[in-house]
């Protein structure tokens, strides 16, 4: 199980575990520096062996706190430990202050100024660690980080990661000037260059929305999630469930009297598949294919079927119990050649609009994916015909573009649709939103995917799964879930052609099997990426639906 907190959230877990009395601010802080200290010697078990050098970096508030901590605990390790401060220790929070005089019983602290850094790279070969604790999830301004200071700890990274002579650099909650909500750093857009990079982030109780969205992954380095004993998994009042691995809830825009609601989608989560994939045969015993859902996919015309069947073959796989494609005449002898299970319904008549509207009398047909390979003239004429269906209905490449230049067809949208863009497509249905998440990030919280991708979901009405490898889907309710294929979850195996048709044949099926939309997306993506871990380097697309029989049985 995984879940996801914003830093508002994680606030309120720590203030609620010290008004209960169960815990103090002070004894938080020490679990947090123990918590670094274990993480640092896990990643690197031949730092325990002997004593190292290592630099601490503080900050003004908690995360210098924290940062005092492990400097005090390294220093009783043996080590020889230089620490410096950013900021007045006058004006550091209490907790702090008494982890700032408890270091200053044992060493010196230093202000932590540019110049110290000017080419400290090439200097600081004898020190095995720099520890980055100056802020951390509470950062809500531009870090006006030291030029030389973001330099240092990027090169250093960059070396370490390499196996060159440098200091590993460890980040406490999040490298310095890293939104915890959105992922993006604060500033006038700050190039990764000049950002201190880390790597390994460690972190307290539970990831942070930051750690997985946008740059977050690539500036933490390796992300270690530190117990410190708050017990409680979610804010106050929010409800919970376990999930598998990989998942990541986010909280939704606050509710009634500012409480932030619980965001679980109501059934047929990952789990649910699982059980489903357990009890499949007992039900298909019981029923027939009708039973299991009629999935209907629109084909290109001749030459551009690959990609609907792709689309077809993730519907069948994912138990859809019938799949159908619908193509012009002249595609029929190309499809019938590929396709065996599958079954081939000609669209013939005097358009192909018509002839759509026959075949969709058959009330059997539940779910419907346009798009893959449709051309972006096809999709306009029909489009309005299945969406004046009302079915549940995926919508796709050509079908998006479609969409993004016709503001009728847009206003045909209805809650049983399930729009997938990609950034490029997302920028083109959805301009001014996209040219808000592109803006700079001036202030924290930071304007995220997950809030570009719930405005989007709110304006179009439907449910919308905006892809990445930080996939956000959200519905217009405000309901929203982050599958982010990152860190030991990276799977960059889906970077194939393809690889997205498949994504919507699987939630094509999962619609026909009666999943609502929100739940289809949020399934459809996990399954995606555990598809392409399970096969590996070497993926591709043909390869996908053939790995969701093995997913499914390591589920049960």
């Amino acid at each position: 199980m995984t879940e996801i907190l914003t830093s508002a959230q994680m606030r309120a877990i720590e203030a609620a575990a010290i008004a209960s009395g169960r815990v103090t601010g002070l004894e938080l802080m020490e679990r947090a520096g123990q918590g670094v200290v274990e993480a640092v010697f896990a990643e690197w078990p031949a730092l325990a062996a002997a004593p190292h050098r290592a630099v601490v970096l503080c900050g003004p508030g908690s995360n210098g706190g924290d940062g005092f901590v492990v400097a005090r605990l390294l220093k009783g390790w043996g080590w020889e430990v230089e620490v410096f401060l950013y900021g007045e220790p006058g004006k550091l929070p209490p907790d702090a202050r008494v982890n700032y005089e408890r270091w200053c019983g044992m060493g010196a602290v230093l202000p932590l100024d540019d110049e110290r850094f000017d080419g400290w790279p090439n200097a600081a070969s004898g020190h095995a660690v720099i520890v980055d604790a100056i802020f951390g999830t509470g950062l809500v301004r531009p870090y006006r980080a030291h030029r030389h200071l973001a330099m240092t700890l990027n090169s250093c990274q960059s070396l370490s990661r390499k196996g060159g002579p440098s200091p590993k650099v460890v980040a406490v909650d999040l490298p310095s000037g890293l939104c915890s909500n959105s992922g993006r750093w604060l500033g006038d857009d700050q190039p990764l260059d000049f950002a201190p990079l880390a790597n390994l982030t460690v972190s307290f109780h539970a990831p942070k929305l930051g750690h997985l969205l946008a740059d977050g992954p690539v500036s933490c380095g390796r992300l270690v999630v530190a117990d410190i004993g708050l017990g409680q998994r979610l804010a106050p009042g929010a409800e919970a469930r376990a999930r598998p691995a990989g998942w990541a809830f986010a909280p939704a825009p606050g509710g009634r009297g500012g409480r932030e609601p619980g965001l679980p989608p109501r059934q047929d989560t990952v789990e649910a598949i699982a059980q489903a994939s357990v009890a499949q045969s007992v039900a298909k015993a019981a029923g027939h294919k009708y039973t299991h859902g009629h999935a209907l996919i629109l084909s290109g015309a001749v030459g551009r079927g690959g990609a609907a069947r792709l689309a077809a073959r993730g519907a069948l796989r994912i138990g859809a119990g019938l799949v159908t494609v619908a193509c012009p005449p002249s595609a029929l002898i190309e499809n019938a050649a590929r396709l065996d299970a599958i079954m081939l319904r000609p669209l013939r008549g005097e358009s192909e609009a018509e002839a759509l509207a026959t075949l969709l009398e058959d009330a059997r047909i539940n779910a419907l994916c346009l798009g893959p390979g449709l051309g972006v003239e096809r999709a306009r004429e029909l489009l309005p015909v299945a969406l004046a269906a009302k079915r549940a209905t995926v919508l796709d490449a050509d079908a998006l573009t479609a969409l993004a230049g016709d503001p009728a067809l847009f206003a045909l949208l209805h809650a049983s649709c399930l729009l997938t863009p990609h950034a490029g497509e997302f920028a083109r249905l959805f301009p001014d939103i996209a040219a808000k998440l592109a803006a700079p990030a001036t202030t924290g919280p930071a304007y995220s995917k997950v809030d570009a991708t719930r405005e989007a979901a709110a304006r179009a009405g439907c449910t919308v799964l905006l892809k990445g490898p930080d996939t956000v889907i959200a519905a217009p309710s405000g309901r929203a879930a982050l599958n982010a294929a990152v860190y030991d979850r990276a799977a960059p195996w889906l970077a194939t052609a393809g690889a997205g048709d498949v994504l919507a044949g699987i939630l094509t099926g999962l619609l026909a099997r009666g999943l609502e939309p929100f739940s289809a997306a949020s399934t459809a993506a996990w399954l995606h990426v555990e598809a392409a871990r399970s096969f590996g380097p070497g993926l591709i697309a043909e390869d996908l639906p053939e790995q969701l029989p093995a997913v499914l049985r390591n589920l049960s």
